[in-house]
């Protein structure tokens, strides 16, 4: 095998497919990059048998073939080339030569057919969404996927299609968090994914209009990006019901500045860390005031601005880290508060519509 490419290019690439290689794996091919060079392209593929990533680049292939070079090595090596192109030959001994300018390294790789197979997957259900929505949808639920497998099917994010739109949830236990975005098409469909690969999925979506297409079969998804296809396993499993969970009905609403309540909730966790535990105290007070208070064995906190306010004035408790990422994900200036009881959730929401949902359980506060 035999080709040359631009550095860049090559290197983005390599980069990129890197991210599904795991660091060290009983197959050894599985911590390397398989590339395939064939019809004037260059195929790169990662894979961890739980999910996997293809790409293709533009190449001048001399000679076809393919081999699997280590991925941390191989990115290590084209990143650091001084030249714009590098060249790569592979003997019959699987000997890869790696060539920039007069810069040259020399290692062993694995043959082609030591690296598994990524599933094929064929599928009549496709869904397309633009990059910019999938990638808000993501970074607005990955917070709440749950990081212990008590119930392994938390550890993804729902994805809901259903009435022209797709809902993506995602819950731990303490807070659930659901973004919603419009469609054209009115399938109905319903699948979990890891929240590990939709953590690399965002990073490979750009704010940009352009579409991403999800291709989902029984067991798997490929999730279709420009010229990179991310293909997972899906989680198995029943998936809390999360329509039922959400609460009706509220006690008071709160319309508040994001900003200012993010700011407080900042300020109040200095005095708060993984030894010096203790709630938030907040009080929505129908006098329309917010008022925020904590105290450790550091020392105490008080803070206090404007709202506007329906309802009764209610006292309660929340983990300082589980109310601010809800806080971080909501992306208006403005969220309206739903409460519900001092021992129930509060929704956060946008001013108008439920474009984004996140419920944040309460903590019990020593008066309760």
């Amino acid at each position: 095998m035999i080709f040359s490419c631009a550095k860049n290019i090559l290197s983005e690439a390599v980069t990129n497919v890197s991210r599904m290689v795991p660091s060290k794996s009983a197959v050894p091919a599985l911590e390397g990059i398989k590339i395939k060079a064939a019809d004037g392209k260059l195929i790169l593929s990662g894979y961890d048998m739980e999910a996997g990533i293809t790409t293709n680049i533009e190449a001048n292939i001399e000679a076809e073939g393919e081999i699997v070079l280590s991925a941390r090595l191989f990115a290590d090596m084209i990143r650091k080339m001084a030249e714009d192109f590098v060249r790569i030959s592979v003997d019959d001994r699987y000997l890869t030569s790696i060539t920039s300018g007069i810069t040259e390294f020399t290692i062993l790789g694995i043959p082609s057919d030591e690296f598994p197979e990524l599933p094929d997957v064929k599928s009549d259900d496709a869904v397309e969404v633009s990059q910019s929505a999938l990638k808000s949808m993501i970074e607005q639920t990955i917070f709440a996927v749950a990081t212990n497998d008590s119930k392994p099917v938390h550890m993804g994010s729902l994805f809901d299609l259903d009435d022209k739109s797709l809902s993506v949830v995602s819950v731990d236990g303490y807070r659930l968090a659901k973004c919603t975005y419009p469609l054209l098409d009115d399938n109905k469909l319903s699948f979990v994914v890891p929240g590990k690969v939709l953590t690399e999925v965002s990073k490979m979506l750009k704010d940009e209009d352009e579409p991403a297409s999800l291709l989902v079969s029984p067991r798997h998804i490929v999730f279709n990006i420009g010229s990179y296809s991310i293909i997972s396993r899906l989680l198995e499993g029943e998936f809390l019901d999360y329509k039922k969970s959400i609460p009706q009905s509220a006690s008071g609403t709160v319309t508040i500045s994001k900003r200012r309540f993010v700011e407080s909730i900042e300020r109040a966790s200095l005095l708060i860390s993984d030894r010096l535990r203790s709630p938030i105290h907040i009080t929505f007070d129908k006098s329309g005031l917010v008022k925020i208070s904590c105290s450790t064995s550091i020392g105490k906190f008080y803070d206090e601005f404007p709202c506007k306010m329906t309802g009764e004035t209610t006292e309660i408790g929340f983990n300082n880290r589980y109310l601010m990422d809800a806080l971080r994900a909501a992306d208006t200036d403005e969220i309206k508060v739903e409460i519900f009881g001092a021992l129930s959730p509060i929704k956060i929401l946008p001013p108008e519509g439920e474009s984004f949902l996140f419920l944040v359980l309460p903590v019990r506060l020593k008066n309760d």
